[in-house]
């Protein structure tokens, strides 16, 4: 699998390396809309923190769900063809988006983000271990840092994009303005805010249909994909689980999105509580800090770090920031005075600063884990990411524990405490447990 793929004719991965990073650019654009589309559904629809982040659930879940059905379809159509279906299916939940805002109808909201949530687990499922297996081993977290840094490029825009299109004069829906208004105005003004996201969403389904006709006659070469499917995908599973770094990497996934999905999409929620004007574009500050760390992952990996020794010093990178959100001032702006004062930027509390800071601690532990838990793995490499795709089930749990635990205690700061035993275990991964081989 350390095989350099590449199409006939073409001597080297720059093309399906420019094409796959189109596709992470989708990936992060629809991903992380979803910090800016939390409280903006939390006004529309009337929601409280914990009903808010069911967005989140909705989304990350069907990674779990979809993950291994979605794997063992790329070993029947291709990783080309399941690109393309997730291209269709994710734009079929954009066009769902637009029904759910006519009626401001929240369980439809959650449908059309988990069937977008379905379309990406394909997507991903089939584009990283394509990127993985596309050049030599030991340089793998330096691709996916390139995808990252792509990924999380649209991280910065897509907030800003939907503040300019939907969150514009905001602070006339607050609950205070709409508490002075009869019940028949504030369902019309809300209405009316719901009915922005329509047009936003007709571009999507355009843009992802255009994508897959792009990708239909792209020169895309296949992966090697796994024999005897006739056997059975409960052989394969069985195969997989012998594995412990791939196991435990699937945990310290779990960790790591559920980490890194608080991190964006929580933040806007936080900010808006502590007063933030700007909250609405607050996941760009965390997306920032993961593309400068995305660049550090291109330039020193591997000539002066290794995978593991990233992943190290991400984990206690987390560490050190969680602590700092727990700490924090809510009143203090000093240290975002001291990194944006000289550039002009909005300035946000110490803790928020935090919070977005742990988008560089975040940035390497994706690229890392993936080639370290899928050494070794051979035609069980498909099986193996779906594995490690549902452990983006994280992203789906604990945020919702952490609204859970911020609704009940009062204390959304508080709640972030839930950040220190997720590092934990990617500490011990780093060190430890990517190394085991038997169990």
């Amino acid at each position: 699998m350390n095989k350099v793929l590449t199409p006939p004719g073409q001597s080297s991965t720059v093309v399906p390396m420019i094409i796959i990073g189109i596709l992470f650019f989708i990936f992060g654009f629809v991903t992380w809309l979803n910090g800016a589309l939390i409280p903006f559904l939390q006004i529309v629809c009337e929601l409280n923190e914990f009903q808010a982040l069911l967005v989140t659930f909705a989304f990350y879940i069907a990674y779990t769900v979809m993950a291994l059905p979605m794997s063992f379809l790329l070993n029947v159509i291709g990783y080309k063809k399941g690109m393309l279906a997730g291209l269709l299916i994710m734009a079929v939940g954009a066009l769902l988006f637009i029904p759910a805002a006519q009626s401001a109808w929240y369980p439809l909201f959650l449908l059309a983000l988990f069937t977008l949530g379905t379309g990406l687990t394909i997507l991903q499922t089939a584009t990283n271990p394509y990127i993985v297996c596309i050049g030599p081993h030991e340089s793998a977290a330096m691709r996916i840092s390139i995808m990252g840094l792509v990924n999380k490029s649209a991280g910065i825009i897509v907030p800003m994009v939907f503040a300019v299109l939907v969150l514009s004069d905001i602070e006339q829906f607050s609950a205070e303005a709409l508490a002075l208004l009869s019940d028949a105005e504030r369902q019309l003004q809300l209405a009316e805010l719901s009915a922005r996201l329509v047009l936003p969403y007709i571009y999507m389904t355009l843009a992802l249909l255009v994508l897959a006709v792009f990708i239909w006659f792209a020169p895309l070469p296949e992966l090697p994909q796994q024999k005897g499917a006739e056997e059975g995908s409960k052989g394969y599973v069985k195969a997989a689980l012998a594995y412990p770094q791939l196991i435990l990497g699937v945990v310290a996934l779990f960790c790591y999105v559920g980490v890194e999905v608080i991190a964006g999409d929580t933040i806007g929620l936080y900010g808006s509580q502590l007063g933030v004007p700007h909250f609405g574009v607050l996941t760009s500050y965390t997306m920032s800090f993961m593309v400068l760390g995305y660049i550090l992952g291109v330039l020193l990996i591997p000539r002066y770090l290794s995978q593991s020794r990233a992943l190290q010093i991400s984990a206690c990178a987390g560490i050190l920031f969680s602590v700092g959100v727990l700490l924090g001032a809510t009143d203090s702006t000093l240290l975002s005075s001291i990194l944006f004062g000289w550039l002009g930027i909005p300035l946000v509390p110490d803790t928020v600063l935090f919070v977005a800071l742990l988008g560089l601690a975040n940035a390497l532990v994706w690229p890392a884990i993936w080639p370290l838990a899928l050494a070794g793995l051979g035609k069980l490499t498909a099986t193996g990411s779906a594995m490690l795709i549902m452990g983006i089930a994280g992203g789906a749990v604990l945020p919702l524990t952490y609204g859970y635990l911020a609704e009940r205690s009062g204390n959304s700061q508080l709640a972030y405490w839930l950040l220190l035993p997720c590092y934990l275990f990617i500490l011990f991964y780093a060190f430890k447990g990517h190394k085991l081989r038997s169990w």
